[in-house]
């Protein structure tokens, strides 16, 4: 029988080291989600709801950003230094999700 070493080239996502942070607030979030499902079913007074999910949003938004810049320092500098169609490839990626952020 053979073991396998994991491969050395292995790629992590540059969240990881912050894995448990952004998964702490995307459980607040989902608490405030919730928070916010309640006090439409509780009939809360409509401003009061859409401050809340002003909130939600801004929340959501920061985990965003978080994210997207773990992605530019590591997989998009890794790509950008492996250089070629890897690095055209993630360039290109990185640009969609910020234009999708920007849309949103």
């Amino acid at each position: 029988m053979t073991t396998t070493l994991p491969d050395e080239t292995t790629h992590h996502h540059g969240y990881i080291t912050d894995k448990d942070k952004y998964l702490n607030r995307l459980k607040r979030i989902e608490g405030q989600a919730r928070g916010i499902s309640k006090m439409v079913d509780d009939e809360k007074y409509c401003i009061d709801i859409l401050t809340q999910i002003s909130a939600l949003t801004s929340a959501l938004q920061a985990v965003a950003i978080g994210l997207l810049d773990d992605h530019l320092k590591h997989c998009v500098v890794d790509a950008a230094r492996a250089g070629g169609d890897e690095a055209d490839a993630k360039i290109k990626e990185a640009t969609d999700a910020i234009a999708r952020l920007v849309r949103s």
